[in-house]
């Protein structure tokens, strides 16, 4: 039985773009090569510049590759079939604001190719999953910023893709508005969809991700699961010891359990926040291309 191929894969993916009249080019991408596995959510991390919008546009086939290729559940990106496997969610959204949020979903599953009976059901649907339906029949221009969020998740789940692409989906929600988009997208990945965010928030990504992948200037620095990245970052050990109070250092400590026979409870190592790995890393890597 062959193998299911992932849910999308990087093949030494290069992209260029050219520099006024002289020949000149900038590179956005170098030759980068991953996979993402289906039904989870991979985070998309880099800071700015360092590839992750050519990389959204490229699967989206909005980009080609300069060399290299990109797929689909196999199928090269930009093509017909693979088109149909995405939902794709913009940072800043430019909706019809005279519309309502329930005429908005049917209006894109319009767009997908889903008419009549099927597309109001599927908007119902989508709509309730999200949460708007108490404020579906309201004009999209009365919306808050995290209700815009929901909708806009609603317009790209209306034609139930495999794949669904969000760029920035919590910038500028307030707390609130945060919990209630990452309340969405944790049911949606129960659901087995397959989610590739990317995002600044790295303390919010680090809630929800599954695996992360981390670009630099075009270049994929580190890839995995996230726990194992965090985990392999992370060097500070903490020992908790039965009826011990002192401020000694470690080389004490350590002299002082040997003396008086104290019983270690635990030694585990302290994850430390991802934010803080993910500036490490970008600093080791500055450091390995001086």
């Amino acid at each position: 039985m062959s193998e299911e191929p992932p849910a999308l894969a990087f093949k030494d993916l290069t992209r260029d773009f050219p520099i006024g009249l002289r020949g000149y080019k900038l590179r956005a991408l170098e030759k980068v090569s991953f996979n993402i596995p289906a039904k989870g959510i991979y985070g998309l991390l880099g800071p700015n510049g360092s590839g992750k919008s050519a990389s959204i546009k490229i699967i989206l086939g909005l980009l080609s590759p300069s060399s290299g290729r990109c797929e689909v559940f196999g199928e090269k990106a930009g093509s017909q079939q693979s088109k149909k496997k995405l939902g794709y969610l913009p940072e800043n959204p430019h909706f019809p604001s005279f519309l309502t949020g329930k005429e908005l979903v049917e209006y894109f599953a319009g767009l997908s190719g889903i008419s009549g009976k099927l597309a109001k059901k599927n908007s119902e649907e989508v709509i309730q999953l999200v949460g708007m339906e108490n404020a579906a029949n309201r004009k999209v221009r009365t919306y808050s910023k995290g209700m815009l969020q929901r909708i806009g998740l609603a317009q790209a789940l209306v034609h139930n893709p495999d794949i669904l692409i969000l760029d920035e989906p919590l910038s500028g929600l307030d707390p609130e508005g945060t919990q209630e988009v990452i309340d969405v997208l944790m049911e949606l990945r129960n659901k087995g969809k397959t989610i590739l965010i990317s995002s600044h928030l790295l303390s919010r990504v680090e809630e929800v991700c599954d695996r992360v992948a981390i670009l630099h200037k075009g270049r994929l620095i580190k890839e995995g699961n996230l726990m194992d990245l965090i985990e392999d970052e992370s060097k500070t050990t903490s020992i908790q010891i039965s009826g011990f109070q002192s401020k000694e250092t470690l080389e004490s400590v350590t002299r002082f359990l040997e003396r008086e026979n104290l019983e270690v409870q635990s030694i585990d190592t302290i994850k430390r926040p991802l934010d803080e790995v993910f500036i490490e890393i970008l600093k080791k890597d500055r450091e390995l291309h001086q």
